[in-house]
């Protein structure tokens, strides 16, 4: 079963995402900020990250930076945050996200990206 850690500061995002992702059938596992994230990136492999731009002691352009930086396995990350502006896009890029989307996100959205990362589905 693949696993996804779901990195957002806010409990009703995580659980919107959880729902969609679990039902879908992969193993979810969250973090609020990108430095418990990286505890648990340590801590276990995961398959892919759906990480917030926007939160407290650590953001996501950190915590991906942080993680490209160590000699891990470079999992795919699927950046999501309200920031619609090109300058936020192209720093989540240099951060080392995969791909970026802008919330809200639509279940089936949020499902083909996922797959599509994790190596399910082929463009």
């Amino acid at each position: 079963m693949k696993r996804i850690l779901i990195v957002d500061d806010a409990a009703t995002v995580r659980m919107y995402h959880r729902i969609i992702l679990e039902g879908a059938g992969y193993q979810v596992l969250e973090a609020i900020n990108g430095i418990e994230a990286m505890e648990k990136a340590l801590q276990e492999p995961f398959d892919l990250y759906v990480v917030d731009i926007n939160m407290p002691k650590q953001d996501g352009y950190g915590f991906l930076s942080d993680l490209r930086s160590r000699d891990l396995p470079q999992t795919p990350a699927l950046m999501i945050s309200t920031e619609a502006a090109a300058a936020d896009r192209t720093r989540a890029y240099a951060a080392g996200a995969n791909l970026y989307l802008v919330k809200p996100v639509k279940p089936d959205e949020l499902l083909v990206h996922c797959r599509l990362l994790l190596g399910e589905v082929h463009p």
